[in-house]
């Protein structure tokens, strides 16, 4: 069943190809990628319409196995349809299944994309299900893999609870102390994007949190590069903005 499914999926994403969508994609991200030139919106309808269809009915390790082919490809829509075909699976998982997420995570995570999206709707959903493993996210800081580290603050970003503006996401309150440390940790990384990453979460946990954050940002903010910053403090309010960029 796995690869006829396979086959369908891949038929039709071809089907659907973008060739100026494809050129503008592969023009975007700074590392090389593999894409069709298929829109997301697109990807996500094509997703929905075989895990209604077939995936639905599928034993969990038949959906690792599947989810893991459609990794292995490196194609960008290949990894969007495999995450949402684990978002859409939570009945099946338990705790023990983060070993399965962090192998595909380490293994087939290799741009900012795939790896906010399956923070997002996988990772984030495992932590919010079970609290406990935000003490292994405190270890992927320390990882020699940049997307693992930039994991350990993306996973904090639920994408399901609310939108405040056009920012999507939320940060539990409850998890704010665990938000600052792993900031802290990753304060001094020297990769762009896992800066990026780690303003991001502040950013989000300042859409309900704000005083928190802002003080946590002015308490730190000698140290914090200015990329994470201003990531952190964009949606505060000009005056807190001005008073976190001034220069002591």
């Amino acid at each position: 069943m796995g690869d006829k499914l396979i086959k369908k999926i891949r038929s039709e994403l071809k089907s659907q190809i973008d060739l100026s969508y494809r050129k503008g994609c592969e023009n975007f991200f700074i590392e090389k990628i593999i894409c069709y030139g298929v829109r997301t919106p697109l990807v996500r309808k094509i997703a929905q319409k075989y895990f209604r269809e077939e995936v639905r009915f599928l034993k969990k390790k038949e959906l690792f196995v599947l989810c893991e082919e459609l990794f292995k490809s490196d194609y960008n829509e290949e990894a969007t349809i495999a995450i949402q075909f684990l978002s859409l699976s939570f009945d099946k998982f338990e705790k023990e299944d983060f070993k399965v997420f962090t192998q595909f995570l380490n293994k087939y995570i290799n741009n900012w994309a795939k790896d906010d999206d399956f923070c997002t709707h996988v990772l984030a959903v495992m932590v919010g299900n079970y609290p406990e493993l935000i003490l292994e996210l405190k270890k992927w800081t320390k990882s020699k893999n940049m997307w693992v580290r930039r994991a350990s603050a993306v996973s904090f970003i639920s994408s399901d609870r609310m939108s405040v503006g056009k920012e999507v996401g939320y940060v539990a309150k409850d998890n704010l102390k665990d938000v600052f440390e792993v900031a802290k940790s990753l304060m001094k990384d020297k990769e762009d994007l896992v800066q990026k990453g780690y303003g991001w979460m502040l950013k989000v946990a300042a859409n309900f949190h704000q005083r928190q954050v802002f003080d946590f940002v002015m308490e730190n903010k000698k140290e914090m590069t200015r990329t994470a910053l201003r990531y952190a403090i964009e949606k505060m309010p000009k005056k807190l903005k001005v008073e976190a960029m001034r220069i002591d």
